[in-house]
């Protein structure tokens, strides 16, 4: 009988704590929005996990976060490539304030960044230029001290946008593990 009930009990400090991970987990890597992300990675052509960490390094799945910049909402998008974006997508009854819904600021943070991917070629470079702004990453990418081809960048010369290319790498190798999780949990345990 104390054979049982040591099982019993080191079963129920599992399950509590696999309950505490997951939860943990979901705390500190969120997956919100999930249907916008899908969708508008479908439609960008983007690696679902990519867009996920983008938003996470920006904000953290916070829709309404400005930055000092101005930059907003979930991936961080500046006014002058909101405005841009919403004339290229028709994007009815667009305002800047409504950057901050979840589903227009995933549309055209996945357009843009497919617009970088597609104009350097390589998307650590389409980072950088997400981060630092294209002007910059075409400066850089002309200059040999930072790029040998003019593709690829040796050197970030940003410490912010080398940190954040890093972060993004590192946050897209966690959310492919965790969507490869949540793929294989039955919907009835809840996802991650």
């Amino acid at each position: 009988m104390k054979k049982v009930k040591k099982a019993i009990a080191g079963l129920v400090i599992c399950v509590l704590l696999v309950v505490l991970g997951v939860l943990l987990v979901q705390r500190l890597f969120p997956m919100r929005y999930m249907d916008e992300i899908e969708r508008y990675a479908q439609t960008y052509d983007l690696p679902v996990e990519l867009v996920c960490a983008v938003i996470h390094t920006e904000s953290r799945f916070r829709s309404e976060v400005q930055s000092a910049a101005g930059a907003v909402g979930l991936m961080q998008i500046m006014q002058i490539t909101a405005d841009w974006g919403a004339v290229e997508l028709a994007v009815p009854d667009y305002r800047f304030d409504r950057m901050v819904e979840p589903a227009l600021n995933i549309q055209i943070g996945c357009w843009y960044l497919r617009r970088l991917i597609d104009q350097y070629g390589v998307e650590e470079t389409a980072l950088a230029a997400y981060n630092a702004g294209s002007g910059n990453v075409s400066n850089w990418l002309a200059e040999a001290r930072y790029s040998a081809d003019g593709r690829n960048l040796n050197e970030i010369p940003f410490g912010e946008t080398a940190r954040y290319v890093e972060k993004v790498a590192r946050n897209r190798q966690i959310y492919r593990i965790l969507l490869a999780v949540r793929e294989r949990l039955p919907q009835s345990l809840g996802g991650i």
